[in-house]
């Protein structure tokens, strides 16, 4: 206990170390998060889900903070459901078995530029007769714009731009022209969004008893979330979110699985020597020229991408490595230590001196080494999603960059696509680097000077 509090208090002489610890800190506290606020079954779901899922975000859509250094703010993507109370709904009793059921919601519009689109899913509920609806828009300046009106079937879609109504009275026969008719002020000289309080209101009227009507009111603007979509309309914080947990869980079980092994393999061949170092010593060398990430590439090409198949073969592939020979010679100089003679003198068995005696003594010497190790894996994680060869259930961060690469982000503008997960990326990289620098000045008595 009194060595972890001295060690403690080491880390907070050095700023670094404080600033990686913090980092390190608020990266586990994403992860934590993350797999509370999101199940990993929910997230592979959500990942996973089409349109059918996302269909209330626009697609290409940057985050809405970019919002904050515009001049020309864009109109933000929101949506307002009627059957969990988003909209206002009032039901009113007509003769026989009919009903009125009215829906409404209003929003402010403030932006300088046009939505994408507009659009209203029903879902209605009836046995024989066909429930109806009308769809009206209310502008700040007291106009009525009808919309549709329009049988209902069990699940119905309206999208105005497609209303042959609105295209011919606002698009000129053009559907991309409908959202400017529809936002734009009739008495300004040039085209200009008109700002102000909108207001949708949907009059259904049911003819059976039973029979009810809800509305999902989906409002494509051109900004959405704290991360933007991508092009299946996926809103990418899930995937910012849930990269956390798998970077960082890829990164210390791959740090953490080549240290252990290479220390005890290490201390294994140095005890023993003979025949046993030779053979330790030979297939390090093989090892260490062979080529490791195409080994990685063809695994993920003609074998499996699961992650826990590429976690393996890393570990596989890193365990006859330089880390050997540094602790090789390390443990060579132990052997011949006098705690180590006296071991051997009252009877210490092999496997005791080993695991008892040699070990633990490289144990400050491993945790610098495990904390730096964990930023490299994470980025060798991310090379693999970004090459196509990660794992293809998994939301993670390479895998955002490699959606991102394919579908020509940065040629369309689409640079948070980009940004967002090699900031977090950068991020974490920096985080370990800082912490584990500042643990090898802590326990490398060396270089506590510099």
């Amino acid at each position: 206990m009194n060595t972890l509090k001295n060690s403690f208090r080491e880390i907070l002489r050095y700023p670094s170390a404080i600033a990686g610890l913090v980092a390190v800190l608020l990266l586990v506290a994403v992860a934590v998060y993350a797999m509370i606020a999101i199940p990993y079954n929910k997230a592979i779901e959500l990942w996973r889900g089409g349109e059918e899922v996302w269909y209330a975000n626009p697609r290409f859509a940057p985050p809405a903070w970019i919002n904050f250094f515009r001049s020309k703010k864009l109109p933000v993507s929101f949506h307002a459901n009627s059957a969990d109370g988003g909209m206002e709904k009032v039901v009113t009793p007509g003769s026989g078995d009919t009903a009125e059921v009215k829906m409404s919601y209003t929003f402010d519009f403030e932006a300088d530029e046009y939505p994408q689109e507009l659009m209203v899913y029903f879902a209605a509920t009836y046995q024989a007769k066909m429930p109806f609806a009308s769809i009206s828009l209310f502008t700040p300046d007291g106009r009525e714009i009808r919309v549709a009106d329009t049988g209902l079937e069990t699940q119905e879609n309206i999208r105005f731009s497609q209303q042959d109504r609105l295209v011919n009275r606002y698009g000129g026969g053009q559907q991309q022209f409908v959202m400017q008719g529809l936002f734009s002020d009739p008495k300004a000289a040039t085209l200009t969004p008109l700002k102000g309080e909108y207001q949708l209101v949907i009059t259904g009227t049911t003819f059976e008893a039973g029979s009810d009507i809800n509305a999902d009111f989906v409002f494509h603007g051109m900004v959405y979330g704290l991360a933007g979509t991508d092009m299946y309309r996926r809103d990418l914080m899930v995937a910012l979110l849930w990269g956390t947990p798998v970077a960082l869980a890829f990164g210390l079980l791959a740090s953490l699985g080549i240290s252990i092994a290479t220390l005890i393999i290490a201390a294994v061949g140095a005890w023993y020597g003979g025949w046993v170092d030779e053979v330790i010593q030979r297939i390090t060398e093989v090892n260490m020229v062979l080529p490791f990430l195409p080994i990685l590439i063809m695994i993920g090409t003609f074998f499996n991408r699961s992650i826990t198949t590429i976690l393996g073969a890393t570990i596989l592939l890193s365990i006859f490595g330089g880390g050997i020979k540094a602790n090789r010679a390390i443990f060579l100089q132990l052997r011949e230590s006098m705690y180590i003679e006296a071991a051997r003198a009252y009877g210490a068995s092999n496997m005791r001196i080993i695991f008892q005696y040699m070990i633990p003594r490289m144990i400050p010497l491993l945790i610098p080494q495990l904390v730096s190790g964990v930023a490299s894996f994470v980025f060798l994680e991310a090379t693999l999603a970004v090459l196509g060869l990660g794992d293809p259930t998994l939301p993670t961060w390479g895998k955002i960059i490699n959606d991102a690469e394919e579908n020509g982000a940065l040629y369309k503008g689409y640079y948070y696509w980009t940004l967002e997960p090699a900031v977090l990326l950068m991020f974490t990289g920096l985080g370990f680097a800082l912490l584990g620098f500042s643990l090898d000045r802590i326990f490398n008595p060396r270089l506590r000077g510099m």
